[in-house]
């Protein structure tokens, strides 16, 4: 995370960690990382967020596969 996350709460510094290491990293989330999701988020809710995160991911990559992302897209 860098500086523009300085204006989030834990709890969404901790869901964009989790954004990041299943776009970046997911061969390493371990029962740590877990043990802090837990601190903050129930099953049900750590569930629902990776099946989000998962779903912006795949749906990201097959768009850049297809060359279907926006050419105008100034972000």
């Amino acid at each position: 995370m860098d500086s523009a996350t300085n204006n989030y709460n834990s709890r969404e510094k901790l869901a964009i960690e989790y954004a990041e290491k299943m776009a970046m990293d997911h061969h390493n989330i371990d029962d740590a990382f877990f043990g802090r999701l837990h601190e903050e988020f129930t099953d049900p809710q750590i569930l629902e967020l990776g099946m989000l995160i998962g779903q912006f991911i795949g749906v990201g990559r097959l768009l850049m596969v297809l060359d279907l992302e926006p050419k105008n897209c100034p972000i």
